[in-house]
């Protein structure tokens, strides 16, 4: 069975975002160790726009082959013109109840009962799942979520989007790997416990 991980990036305070979702303040905070780290261990997740700059192009997906993300989280990479920002996946998801078409045929829309719509994804062979964000879909799909991989930056933000709105729930998790890279930034992996 396929596994939904939570792959995310954070501050040190437990921020995905900005207040208005913008993450692109992370971007400051990239050194060459994080991004070898991340072409090796996670190539996958490197959007169509870096991934030739990276010397990415033509390498295969090591853990996920599916990705599922909000539309506001698709939304930056559509408005600069990359409709399929995952096209090297098998499967690219986007959750929405706005968008009506699709904006690339690689593309499929999810709207209703995600929880649903992911357990039978999960039921699929292949590998596995990322949600890639954001906290809205965290949300809705916290009990769904089988692992956390979260990249946290060395910066406070004080306020902004949370990873998850879930609202207080205990739920424990199994410290799977931890990797500290130079430049601050730590690589944190989490199995849910059920």
């Amino acid at each position: 069975m396929r596994k939904l991980t939570y792959f995310v990036a954070t501050t040190v305070d437990g921020f995905i975002g900005a207040p208005d979702g913008d993450g692109d303040f992370f971007s400051a905070h990239l050194d060459p160790e994080f991004i070898d780290h991340l072409k090796a261990e996670y190539p996958e997740t490197v959007a169509a726009q870096g991934r030739t700059r990276l010397g990415l192009s033509g390498t295969p997906a090591k853990r996920f082959d599916a990705v599922l993300m909000g539309r506001n989280t698709y939304e930056p990479g559509l408005k600069a013109g990359e409709p399929s920002p995952y096209g090297h996946l098998r499967e690219q998801y986007v959750v929405s109840r706005s968008l009506t078409a699709a904006p690339a045929p690689d593309v499929q829309l999810i709207s209703g009962d995600v929880a649903a719509r992911v357990r039978e994804l999960k039921e699929r062979d292949g590998l596995g799942i990322w949600l890639c964000g954001g906290a809205d879909l965290a949300t809705q799909l916290i009990d769904e979520i089988d692992a956390f991989v979260v990249k946290t930056y060395p910066v406070l933000a004080g306020t902004g989007m949370p990873m998850s709105r879930a609202g207080f729930g205990v739920r424990p998790l199994e410290l799977t790997g931890c990797t500290v890279l130079g430049g601050g930034q730590t690589i944190t992996s989490y199995a849910v416990r059920r």
